[in-house]
Parts: C-alpha cells; sequence; structure tokens
C-alpha cells in the first residue's frame, strides 16, 4: 500500500483516484460536500440522475443532525449489544498518562469490568454480545512480567459475562504479546465469526485479525484490525517490520518514534497503526455483499478513522483508506472505536455515526464507562453508563429497515 497521499482532511487533487473504491456516481458527491477542487471534472457525473439522488440524500443528512430524533412508545427493539473499551488492568497503584495529566486507575479498572458485567447480565433485555474495542490489560504488565497473569485475572472476570464477547487487539495488547501469542490465545475471537460459505471472498485472510458476524437478521458486525500495519507485536527481522518501520519513518522523522511534536501527519507514531490493502479489498467485498442483501453494518476498530471524533494524534495510519471504502458503500451505519480514552463523536456526511468509547482506565471510582447499545428499525441509541453518554444516533433515510 502507499501512503504518499495526503492525510489533510480536504480531498487531495487526484479525487477519483484516490477514492478508488467510490462507484462513479458517488465520486462526484462526495468531491462536492468535502470540497474537493477537481469540480470540474466531476460536473458531468453531476447530470446523471443517480448522482443527483445520491447528493440529495447527503444533504438530508446533514440537515437530519439538527433533528436528531427521540424515542417513542411505539419503537420497536431489535436487539441490543453492549460496548467497552480500554480497561487496561493491572495489579498496580494508581498511575498517570504519559503526559503526566490523566489519572489511571489501573487495579480499580477491574471492578468497573466487574459492575458493567453485572449491569449487562441483569438487563431486561440482555445484550447478545459485547464489543471488547481493545487494550484489555496495561503495557505495564510487561514491565513487570505479568502480562499473563493479568489477562488470565481479565478473562476469568469475563466468564461471568452470560453472552459473547468479541475481542478487538490494541496497541496495548501488543506491548504485553506477539500477534502469534494472540492468534493463540483467548483474545482471538474469530471463532464467532459467520462464513459466507458461496461467497469466499468475504472470508478474511489469516494474515491480519478481521472477521464478521451476523447479530440479528439483516445486521452485519464488522471487527477490523487496526494494528494489521505495525511496528508492535512483529519479529524485528521480519519483511513486516521493515514495511512498517519504513512507512513511519517516512511520515515521522523523531527520535522518539511515540511523539508527534512537529508532525503534519500526527497519527504516523508507533502507537498507532494501519490497515493493509488486503484487509481493505477484504473490507471492500464484505460491505459489497451487505449492500446487495440490504444490511446494515456496524464496524469495529480499537483505532478510529473519522478525524472530527478523534484526537488526530490517535487516528489510524491510513484512515484515509478506510473511509474510502466505507463511503463507497450505502450499508456502514455506524463505527465503533476505543483508544482515546476521552472519547469522541460524530455523524459524517454520508450518515455513519463514529463513536469513540471513553476508556475504563481513567474512569474514577465513583463513576463508570461503558454502554449498551439498543438496535432499532430507524436507529441506533447508546446508553451510556458513568461518562459514556447516551446518544441516539439516526439511520439516514434509505437505511431504515421495515420489520
Amino acid at each position: 500500500m502507499s501512503f504518499r497521499y495526503r492525510t489533510s482532511f480536504a480531498p487531495p487533487h487526484h479525487f477519483r483516484y484516490r477514492f478508488r473504491f467510490l462507484r462513479k456516481s458517488q465520486e462526484a458527491a462526495l468531491s462536492a460536500l468535502l470540497g474537493g477542487v477537481a469540480l470540474a471534472d466531476s460536473l458531468e457525473a453531476f447530470a446523471e440522475e443517480p448522482a443527483r439522488v445520491y447528493l440529495e440524500t447527503c444533504l438530508e443528512v446533514m440537515a437530519d443532525k439538527a433533528n436528531p430524533g427521540t424515542l417513542t412508545d411505539n419503537s420497536e427493539r431489535l436487539f441490543s449489544f453492549g460496548v467497552i473499551t480500554d480497561i487496561q488492568y493491572a495489579d498496580l497503584e494508581d498511575g498517570y498518562n504519559f503526559q503526566g495529566s490523566r489519572r489511571r486507575y489501573y487495579r480499580h479498572s477491574l471492578v468497573h469490568l466487574q459492575g458493567a458485567i453485572e449491569d449487562w447480565n441483569k438487563e431486561s433485555s440482555m445484550p447478545c454480545c459485547v464489543l471488547q474495542l481493545g487494550d484489555i490489560i496495561d503495557g505495564f504488565n510487561a514491565q513487570y512480567k505479568t502480562s499473563e497473569e493479568s489477562l488470565e485475572v481479565v478473562m476469568n472476570t469475563f466468564k461471568m459475562l452470560k453472552v459473547p464477547v468479541h475481542h478487538t487487539w490494541g496497541n496495548h495488547e501488543f506491548y504485553n504479546f506477539s500477534r502469534d501469542y494472540l492468534t493463540r490465545s483467548k483474545l482471538n475471537t474469530r471463532f464467532l465469526e459467520d462464513r459466507i460459505v458461496d461467497h469466499p471472498e468475504t472470508i478474511p485472510s489469516e494474515n491480519y485479525y478481521a472477521y464478521h458476524f451476523v447479530p440479528f437478521p439483516k445486521f452485519r458486525f464488522i471487527l477490523l484490525d487496526a494494528y494489521d500495519l505495525s511496528v508492535l507485536g512483529v519479529d524485528q527481522s521480519s519483511p513486516k517490520y521493515q514495511q512498517c518501520m519504513k512507512i513511519l519513518r517516512e511520515h515521522n522523522p523523531n527520535t522518539e518514534l511515540n511523539s508527534p511534536q512537529g508532525l503534519s501527519e500526527p497519527q504516523f507514531v508507533q502507537f498507532n497503526g494501519g490497515f493493509s490493502q488486503e484487509q481493505l479489498n477484504w473490507l471492500n467485498e464484505v460491505l459489497a455483499f451487505s449492500d446487495t442483501n440490504q444490511e446494515k453494518v456496524v464496524i469495529v476498530s480499537h483505532l478510529p478513522i473519522y478525524p472530527e471524533a478523534s484526537d488526530n494524534v490517535c487516528l489510524a495510519w491510513n484512515y484515509r483508506d478506510a473511509l474510502a471504502v466505507i463511503w463507497s458503500h450505502k450499508c456502514v451505519v455506524c463505527f465503533f472505536a476505543g483508544h482515546t480514552h476521552d472519547g469522541g463523536y460524530c455523524e459524517d456526511h454520508f450518515g455513519v455515526h463514529h463513536v469513540n468509547l471513553e476508556g475504563v482506565i481513567e474512569t474514577a471510582p465513583v463513576s463508570q464507562a461503558f454502554g449498551t447499545v439498543h438496535v432499532y428499525p430507524d436507529k441506533m441509541v447508546l446508553k451510556g453508563r458513568g461518562r459514556v453518554p447516551d446518544r441516539i444516533m439516526n439511520y439516514k433515510k434509505e437505511k431504515a429497515l421495515n420489520f
């Protein structure tokens, strides 16, 4: 994959080549919405009826933001799922983040997890599953040689949960374990995937940790590997490490590779990673299948991909490539991520809701940080606990389902 494209939020000059996954009618609409400088090349496409309709839909989505909607008594709940992220457990006294500005509750994070599980188990409409968005134990465990012990403690706690857990991998997983170890560990929940046998193009490669599953008819969840391209967790003598270090060095000349100081593309730090072209091609195929079958899709990643919903330092290296794939399809309704600890939210111009969940690790003992998402035919409703806020996330009009 080439990383020589601009990653500022304005589209690059060769818009249609950069967004190679976009259908032509969508490409023109996207260029217009994002203020692309190549509009003169796209005027002909706007004459086509599909492009006009698509653009009108996008503008409707923008207008709908002013009227987010409310729950009504006659709303039919279809199913629910839990979300939690950045537990970062370690059997240590409280500490602080890298900058020394935020308190971290290493030991108490396990208490928060226990509280979340108790709540999920008691809900009148029990979640069908829980999405654990990564960083399940803290990197300090590696320093104290307690990685396996701490992971066992957390996994034993999760055993109290009455529904399956889908685990995503973050940077702290790779501080503690190699990719090979994680693949063999209990954090590999790929056995929960749903395979579409007669569509082999939707079956993920073993080269990255990603899969999809169907929690309810017409809904598909996709877990992505945001450290598919990374210098973390891989043998330093391997070609993959050399490739990823080259990418990182090309964008980050700092001696300290975890420092974004002076970078025009601050996401290129060592504690982030990216998506390989192979994984993006696979994602494109799965989304194409969901488009054809009129499914709604929720995507999960440890790293966020939308700048308006995240600190730019915490974005995936090639977040624009992931957005290009997602925006070329109609089916994606929500993208959940962790990593930032502070949380964040934004609905993009295509009606995709980007939710960055607040992290457990920096949540005081008197509060909480998890949520339950209730799914309806026309919306998803996040019921947050503690410092996770409630959110109503309406589907854009063509994405509403009739049951």
